[in-house]
């Protein structure tokens, strides 16, 4: 785990994007939970947002972990199997919720008012369908966090899409990210735990080290002094898990990802891209001191100002 949280690293900004004048009315905020999360694992999140960070309003979109069950529905329908499903009708019931909750922060937007959108997970992705299924003309803000964009690639061995399409269908339907005035995307990546393949070692040794830039911070390993010829220690059976279910989700074992999705996987092409060392991919198991995640105070602190411009 790394200990130490360095600054974003914001990357991929279109290079007229304008930014919004601060002396925009605040926007009502809705947050999307993750696939398996209830509305109640973002209560904290919640309630910092508005109390600590002065979001007027925040709703969150009203989900109980049984819910998710209803996702079994897809499995009657034969483009689950030919890994060509489609988020509608299998998942109508969780847009159907989003939109709810958008229905609550439009009563509170002021006149000619615009709402944020919080997507964390699969809330992410499912936001973007929303965006492009229902009215979102109101809509100028989707941040993600820990979302899984890109579907994973075809014909590596060993990879099984999860989603049985539904990342296909969203990379090739929803519209493309952006960042304008109108319209922002940002998304948001969390570095906690690089992966590793089931065998070999990925730890780089002290030569290949010192080949790195030093302003780098894209390579992390132990560091051994240069004088130091004994083997460096291997991936740890917990790295080689993680990177079993990185491999799933982008094709490769040894990325750097928040302990679920891999950082390659949630940026995109045209959004303002961010990534946080250190952090831990969902509010459930996180720890605000030890392994924090996207809404633990340290992390918030350092994205929030995109909820409030």
């Amino acid at each position: 785990m790394l200990s130490i949280l360095r600054p974003a690293r914001p990357c991929a900004v279109a290079p007229d994007a304008a930014a919004v004048t601060s002396s925009a009315p605040r926007r009502p905020a809705v947050i999307l939970p993750g696939l398996g999360n209830n509305t109640a694992d973002y209560a904290r999140f919640a309630a910092a947002l508005r109390d600590d960070h002065g979001v007027p309003a925040v709703s969150v979109a009203r989900v109980s972990r049984p819910d998710w069950l209803r996702n079994a529905a897809g499995l009657v329908d034969p483009n689950y199997w030919r890994c060509t499903l489609r988020p509608r009708p299998v998942l109508d019931w969780y847009l159907k919720r989003v939109e709810e909750a958008v229905a609550e922060a439009r009563v509170l937007c002021p006149p000619n008012g615009s709402i944020s959108l919080i997507g964390h997970s699969a809330g992410g992705w499912l936001a973007r369908v929303y965006l492009d299924e229902f009215d979102a003309s109101d809509i100028s803000l989707l941040l993600t966090l820990g979302t899984p964009h890109l579907p994973p690639p075809k014909d590596v061995p060993g990879v099984i899409d999860q989603t049985r399409g539904l990342l296909n269908y969203v990379e090739k339907n929803c519209a493309p990210a952006v960042y304008t005035p109108e319209l922002r995307y940002v998304c948001i990546a969390g570095r906690y735990i690089q992966g590793a393949p089931l065998t070999g070692s990925t730890i780089a040794t002290a030569d290949e080290m010192l080949a790195v830039d030093a302003s780098s911070d894209v390579a992390e390993a132990v560091m051994v002094s240069a004088n130091d010829k004994s083997p460096p220690p291997g991936p740890t059976l917990r790295a080689r898990f993680i990177g079993q279910g990185y491999k799933q989700v982008c094709g490769r074992a040894d990325v750097w990802g928040d302990g679920v999705v891999p950082e390659v996987s949630a940026h995109l092409e045209g959004a303002l891209n961010i990534s946080f060392d250190g952090v831990y991919h969902s509010p459930v198991g996180s720890d605000d001191e030890q392994r924090p995640w996207y809404g633990s105070p340290a992390i918030l602190e350092q994205w929030v100002h995109h909820l409030l411009s």
